[in-house]
This record gives structure tokens, sequence and C-alpha cells, in this order.
């Protein structure tokens, strides 16, 4: 008898998770994400003495630069386009150099991964996490598609302390609306994304200057992949 209660009481919190996050992310396909579980865990580790700073209006993917948008796909995800939430590829290649090699671990998650990690999760270093970002990653790429993607992403992704989103970095770094940015600048940014909280393109500029080149020849070499709505 408490073996059938059991399993039926399963069932029922995993139809209502599954229904429930089903019912989240098709919310979150039309509607802006103003706050996230990343945003309140900063807010808590920094005491609430910091606000959260981002744009008070969503930016739709079309107001971004093209060079922004370009140069943020090219530095976190350059296959962004043709996988389907995870870089199989990226993750074949990083076991055999920790296989060949012995080099520690690194991490390769794409855009999509890194949108349903900041949306969904708090982001902690946990098996528990990684197996909802991934759940969510696949829902995310089903529901939403690359396009909404790629704006949540835009629009949410940490640049500083209190600070996130692209639109609120471009103004703060350089006074300068996320449609202004040009190739240069926006590769200043893109590359300070996996380390935001301790670094910003004036720390780019004069101690990674040589890695801003890299990422903006990489850009001009692949600009026949340059993002432009459909």
């Amino acid at each position: 008898m408490w073996k059938r209660v059991l399993e039926i009481t399963l069932l029922g919190f995993s139809t209502a998770f599954l229904l429930l996050s089903i019912g989240v992310v098709v919310w979150y396909k039309y509607r802006p994400v103003s706050t996230t579980p990343l945003m309140l865990k900063r807010s808590w580790e920094y005491g609430y003495t910091l606000p959260i700073s981002h744009k008070e209006t969503w930016i739709t993917l079309s107001d971004f630069s093209s060079e922004l948008v370009h140069a943020v796909i090219q530095s976190e995800d350059a296959r962004f386009w043709q996988h389907k939430g995870f870089d199989y590829e990226e993750i074949t290649k990083m076991l055999e150099q920790h296989k060949n090699n012995g080099t520690i671990w690194r991490g390769c998650s794409t855009l999509s991964q890194q949108t349903a990690k900041n949306v969904f999760t708090l982001g902690s270093n946990t098996y528990f996490r990684k197996a909802i970002e991934a759940y969510f990653t696949v829902l995310i790429e089903v529901i939403w598609g690359k396009e909404r993607i790629l704006e949540v992403y835009l629009n949410i992704a940490e640049t500083g302390a209190g600070l996130y989103g692209l639109p609120a970095a471009c103004r703060t770094y350089y006074h300068k609306d996320v449609g202004k940015v040009n190739l240069k600048e926006a590769c200043a940014l893109a590359i300070c994304l996996p380390n935001p909280l301790h670094r910003d393109p004036q720390w780019a500029y004069t101690q990674d200057a040589y890695h801003i080149e890299q990422l903006y020849e990489r850009c001009l070499c692949n600009y026949n992949l340059k993002y432009t709505l459909p």
C-alpha cells in the first residue's frame, strides 16, 4: 500500500514539475525576463546593498548591433546556429584533451545552456543543477528557438557586479546604446563574459589586448556568418 502511495506521490510531483516548467518556458517565450535566480542570489551575496542594474525596458534582438551579437556568438558559442543546445563536437574535443594530455576539465557550455542556467537555476556547481540546466536547455531549444534564446541571453547575462544584460553594460562602460557599439568595443566586452565580476572592457584593453585582436580577426574572417535578421 505504502509503495503504491509513494508511486502516486512521485508521479504527481513529476507531472506537476513537468507542467509547471513547460508553462514557465512558454510564458518567457513572450514575456521579458525581468529577474532571474542568479540576480537574486547575487543580491543576497552583496547583502542587498548593491541594486540590480539592468535595462528598464526589454531590448529586442533587432535593436542590438550586429557587431555585438556576432562578437558574443564567436566568443562564447561559435556553433550556436548549428547545434541543438549541446555542442557535442566541443564536448568530444574537451574529453579527448583531458584523456590525452591530462588537462583539467574546461567549460564548454553553449549559449543555450548558459541561458537555461541563468534563467532557471541559482548557478550552483552541482550535478543536480547541471541536470536541471540540461532539462531546460532542451525545453528552450524546442519552445523558444535560437533567436529568442539569443535575445534573452543578451538581456540577462551577468556583465559586472550588480550589472545584468549587454544593454546595461554598454551604457555603463561605453555610454552607448547597444545598437551603436562597434566591433572592437563588442569584442572587448565579449571576452569579459566568462568572468564578468573580475573583468571589464578597460581591463581587457590593458591586460588582454591579444585576445581582443584574436576575436576581432575571427569575427572578420567569419563575416559571412554575421548575424542578420531573416
